[in-house]
């Protein structure tokens, strides 16, 4: 596989792990480790990081509507909500 694939393969993984559904044993802090990749890549502002960072310990607390009290709106486009 070429890096590039390999990216691929990797942020498809991670997309899959920011949309663990809520409430699943630690499911929170699933979904923060890979809030934590999208934000590395530039993809996620630091204020949508804290939300997942806050959310990380609540397993069944959905980040998005915190997300869309701070003022997300890019991250929610994304994720289609």
């Amino acid at each position: 596989m070429t890096d590039e694939a390999d990216d691929e393969t990797e942020a498809t993984e991670q997309w899959q792990l920011v949309n663990t559904p809520l409430g699943e044993k630690w499911s929170g802090r699933t979904r923060y480790a890979a809030a934590m990749y999208f934000y590395k890549r530039g993809e996620m502002s630091a204020e949508t990081l804290e939300v997942y960072r806050i959310c990380a310990r609540l397993d069944s607390e959905n980040p998005l509507p915190i997300i869309r009290d701070r003022g997300g709106q890019d991250w929610l486009k994304r994720m289609g909500a």
